[in-house]
C-alpha cells in the first residue's frame, strides 16, 4: 500500500512536533506501507519571510510602515505600487520555508533509525506553469520518486513549490502544500492521501462559531469543493479538484492522534475498500465568508454589451466576481449589483470609474459590511424547498437577505456582517447539523 501524508505548518511548527511527525511517519512505514510525505513551512515562517521583504522595501523607499496582509490572496506583499519585489524573487524567498521543514523531518526520521531522503520541488519532478506566487502543476516526473521508494526511503517532499520551463522556482499559492500532496498521490496512484493537520476532520461548520458543530465522517468531492470555495479553510480548492479528477481518496485527520478524520470521496458506495453511507442529511455543512464586498452600478444603459463591458473590465483587471444581480429595466437603464473579494474592492471601483459606460447619471455604491453564508449538500439535487427553508430560518431571526446565489448543491446568501455568525448558527440548527450522525439518521 502506498500512502501520501501531508503535514501542515502547525504540525511541523516546533522541533518537538517535527519529532512527533517523524515517529508517526516511521509507524506508517513499519506497517509495510510505502510513504511519501509532503510538508509545509513551519508555522508563521512564510509570513516572516514576506515581512522581511516588506521591511527591506520600506527601508529602501523610506515608507513609514509596510506590513504583510496575512490570509488574503496567495500571499500579499504590501507597499506602494512599484515598491514591491519581483514575483520571481518572492517565490525564491518563500520557497525556502518548506525546504527547511523537509530537511528537518528527514533528519529526525534518520535519527530515529529510519531511512529518509528530502527532495525539493525540482528534485521530485514537480513542473508548473510560469505564474509566480500562484502557479499550477503541469506534470510530475515520477522516476526519482519511484527510485527512492524502491530503495526503502521515506520520501520527504517540500510542498508548495515546483519548477517552470525556464528553470525558475515557482510556488502554488497559500495552501499549495495540499495541492502538492494530492497531485503526488494522483501521479503515484497512491491508495490514500492523508492531510494531517491541527484539526481532526471537517466539521459541519466552524466550531469557533457553533460549538455544537459535528465532525463529518465523509464528504463528496463536490461538497468539499463548494465548502472550500465558500470560506472553509480546511483544504485548498485546487487540491480537491485534482482529487476528484483522479479519484484520490483524501483523509483529513489530526496529526496529534490516530483517530479517524473525514474522508473526501466520490459518490460511489465503495471507495478504497471502505464502505461509505451517503444516505445522509440534505445539508452537510454551513460556511461563512467574511472576505466579501458589494458593488452596485446604477443607471447603466440597458443595451446589448453594457454588462459585458463592466465584467470584461473586471476580468481584465484580474478581479474574480462572485454573485451578480441585474434589476429589471426602467426608462432604458438598469442597476447591477455584484460581489468581489474585499481586498479587490478599491481597484474594482477605480477600474469601473474609467469606463465610458459609467455616465454622469450613474453611481458606484460600495459596501464592505457584508458577508456570505452558504449551505452545501449533494442531497439538494433531489430535494425541493431547501432554499425556502433557509430563507425561513433566517427570517425568524430577522436577518435580511441582500443577495442570493444557488447551484445544484449549494445556496448562498449575502447578509450584513453583523448577522454573519447568527445566520450560521440559525442554519446549522435549523437543518439539524448539531445532531450526531446517529441522531440525524434516526430523525430521517
Amino acid at each position: 500500500m502506498l500512502v501520501v501524508q501531508k503535514y501542515g505548518g502547525t504540525s511541523v511548527g516546533t522541533l518537538e512536533r517535527i519529532h512527533a511527525c517523524a515517529k508517526r511517519c516511521l509507524d506508517t512505514s513499519r506497517q509495510g506501507h510505502g510513504l511519501v510525505v509532503v510538508v509545509s513551512a513551519m508555522s508563521g515562517e512564510t509570513n516572516r519571510l514576506i515581512s522581511l521583504s516588506n521591511r527591506l522595501i520600506s527601508q529602501v523607499h523610506g515608507d513609514q510602515t509596510t506590513q504583510s496582509d496575512e490570509g488574503k490572496g496567495p500571499y500579499v506583499v504590501s507597499g506602494r505600487v512599484g515598491h514591491r519585489p519581483h514575483q520571481r524573487e518572492l517565490d525564491q524567498l518563500v520557497s525556502t520555508g518548506e525546504k527547511v521543514s523537509a530537511s528537518l523531518l528527514a533528519i529526525a526520521i534518520q535519527e530515529l533509525g529510519g531511512k529518509a531522503i528530502s527532495l525539493v520541488g525540482h528534485q521530485l519532478g514537480m513542473m508548473t506553469d510560469g505564474s509566480f506566487t500562484n502557479a499550477r502543476i503541469t506534470t510530475i516526473d515520477r522516476e526519482r520518486l519511484h527510485r527512492e521508494l524502491d530503495a526503502g526511503h521515506i520520501v520527504v517532499c517540500a510542498g508548495f513549490q515546483g519548477l517552470d520551463r525556464e528553470g525558475n522556482i515557482t510556488t502554488l499559492g497559500r495552501g499549495g502544500s495540499d495541492t502538492s500532496a494530492v497531485a503526488l498521490a494522483a501521479a503515484l496512484q497512491a491508495d490514500a492521501c492523508e492531510i494531517l493537520t491541527d484539526v481532526d476532520g471537517v466539521y459541519t461548520t466552524d466550531p469557533r462559531i457553533e460549538p455544537r458543530a459535528q465532525k463529518l465522517p465523509h464528504l463528496t468531492y463536490e461538497e468539499m469543493i463548494e465548502l472550500s470555495s465558500l470560506g472553509a479553510k480546511v483544504l485548498q480548492i485546487r487540491s480537491v479538484e485534482i482529487a476528484m479528477k483522479h479519484r484520490v481518496p483524501v483523509h483529513v485527520r489530526s496529526s496529534l492522534h490516530t483517530g479517524e478524520g473525514t474522508w473526501i470521496v466520490s459518490e460511489q458506495p465503495q471507495q478504497s475498500g471502505r464502505a461509505i453511507n451517503l444516505q445522509t442529511p440534505i445539508v452537510r455543512g454551513v460556511a461563512l465568508d467574511r472576505n466579501e464586498a458589494k458593488i452596485t452600478v446604477t443607471n447603466v444603459a440597458d443595451i446589448p454589451g453594457s454588462i459585458a463591458t463592466i465584467f470584461g473590465k473586471l476580468a481584465n483587471d484580474g478581479v474574480v466576481v462572485d454573485m451578480i444581480i441585474q434589476n429589471a429595466s426602467r426608462n432604458g437603464s438598469t442597476d447591477v449589483t455584484f460581489t468581489v473579494p474585499e481586498q479587490d474592492l478599491d481597484r474594482s471601483i477605480e477600474g469601473l470609474q474609467a469606463l465610458d459606460l459609467i455616465s454622469s447619471t450613474s453611481e458606484l455604491i460600495s459596501d464592505r459590511a457584508i458577508c456570505k453564508i452558504s449551505i452545501v449538500g449533494v442531497g439538494m439535487r433531489t430535494h425541493a424547498g431547501v432554499a425556502a427553508k433557509a430563507f425561513e430560518l433566517l427570517g425568524r431571526d430577522n436577518i435580511n437577505i441582500q443577495m442570493v446565489s444557488t447551484s445544484e448543491i449549494k445556496v448562498s446568501v449575502v447578509v450584513h456582517e453583523r448577522y454573519g455568525e447568527l445566520a450560521v448558527r440559525a442554519l446549522h440548527e435549523g437543518f439539524g447539523l448539531h445532531q450526531s450522525a446517529g441522531e440525524q439518521q434516526a430523525a430521517s
